[in-house]
């Protein structure tokens, strides 16, 4: 579908900061990537090949008597015993020396029989943000196995750096996305009718200003447990009040011109005053707040998982990787992937939106 000129104008000054495209590509590989990091790290393999069936332990859940074994319980693939059944195919001597059978395999003969070999497609990194790894020291410094090392629980640091980016930006979605809706409707009914709506609004965002929103999260956590969606809706709480008094100003600013008085005469309703001829106009002073409420929302969400008032325990949290790093000093991986992690992260959704903001501006126009 074809641009309109004003958005073709748009998407040509956004292409002309050459700072924020870039990184807009960037941002969209990396964030890409982590939407399927299921594919990239876990500890199923993606495809088995069992006596020639196929399954896919990523999406459904099988149990180890699927592959010959005895157990009802999901099959643990990474355990020798279950590689030892899918690699040949269910012998019973899988669990008497599975190591052995498993070399065997792979010539394909046991005890002077040719059997039927199976085979397992991994992810890139074996090892989910979960995943205890049965290694020698805790924590681990980078090798083969664990390109950014292990933490002080032996899981794998890269694998949780994966998975934490896409819950970040995930998060960070979320609470931008209402929040900013929240805020920038609050703050046009306030600059558009003023007066006493005005001044009733004022009043409530001073006594809502004012809660400490830190004791209201560990009060809520302790009565309600930790959770994602307790989260982002304590964040949202808290958050929308950050565009009100710019989206304001700009629409007690613009009420008066030409242009509103004119279509207040010629009969057009507040609402399409408001939503399509003034707040356009108002949105680069919207933008360019925009990286402080995306950076705060990441950043609040490290605070809160550094102090322990974050994610809950089981999901992966660069703010615990942060803690992690200033727990163990003697393994400083761990402290600079997470530096480098909110580092990249943070810097490449800066220079976006500020690309965003000169796009959206009336006044720029890039060559």
């Amino acid at each position: 579908m074809a641009l309109s000129p004003l958005n073709a104008r748009r998407w040509r000054n956004f292409k002309a900061n050459r700072r924020a495209y870039w990184s807009l590509w960037i941002f969209s590989v990396l964030f890409g990537l982590s939407l399927i990091a299921e594919l990239l790290a876990n500890d199923k393999p993606i495809v088995v090949n069992y006596r020639g069936d196929y399954f896919f332990p990523i999406y459904q859940f099988y149990p180890e008597t699927a592959f010959g074994g005895d157990f009802k319980t999901e099959a643990s693939y990474r355990e020798p015993e279950v590689r030892c059944l899918i690699i040949s195919g269910g012998l019973e001597e899988c669990f008497d020396d599975p190591d052995t059978v498993i070399e065997d395999a792979a010539d394909g003969t046991v005890a002077g029989e040719v059997i039927e070999k199976g085979w397992m497609l991994w992810p890139i990194i074996p090892y989910s943000y979960k995943t205890i790894n049965n290694v020698g020291t805790a924590p681990s410094a980078p090798d083969a196995d664990h390109w950014l090392g292990t933490d002080d629980t032996t899981r794998d640091v890269l694998a949780r750096v994966i998975y934490g980016f896409r819950l970040s930006i995930a998060f960070t979605l979320i609470v931008t996305s209402i929040s900013s809706l929240i805020g920038i409707a609050a703050g046009a009914v306030q600059g558009y009718f003023g007066g006493w709506v005005d001044l009733v609004f004022q009043r409530m965002l001073e006594i809502w200003g004012s809660t400490p929103g830190l004791y209201v999260i560990i009060i809520l956590f302790a009565i309600l447990g930790r959770s994602f969606t307790l989260l982002v809706f304590v964040t949202i709480l808290f958050g929308w009040p950050a565009l009100v008094g710019v989206v304001r100003a700009e629409f007690l600013r613009a009420r008066n011109f030409e242009y509103v008085r004119a279509a207040r005469a010629l009969g057009v309703s507040d609402r399409v005053i408001m939503f399509r001829h003034i707040l356009p106009n108002a949105m680069v002073a919207t933008l360019t707040l925009m990286p402080f409420i995306v950076t705060g929302a990441i950043g609040g969400l490290a605070a809160l998982d550094y102090l322990g008032y974050g994610l809950p325990s089981s999901l992966p949290s660069l703010g615990e990787l942060s803690l992690q790093g200033k727990s163990n000093l003697q393994a400083p991986w761990l402290g600079f992937s997470a530096f480098f992690t909110f580092a990249i992260m943070l810097s490449l959704l800066v220079f976006i939106f500020e690309g965003v903001r000169d796009a959206f501006d009336p006044r720029k126009t890039f060559r």
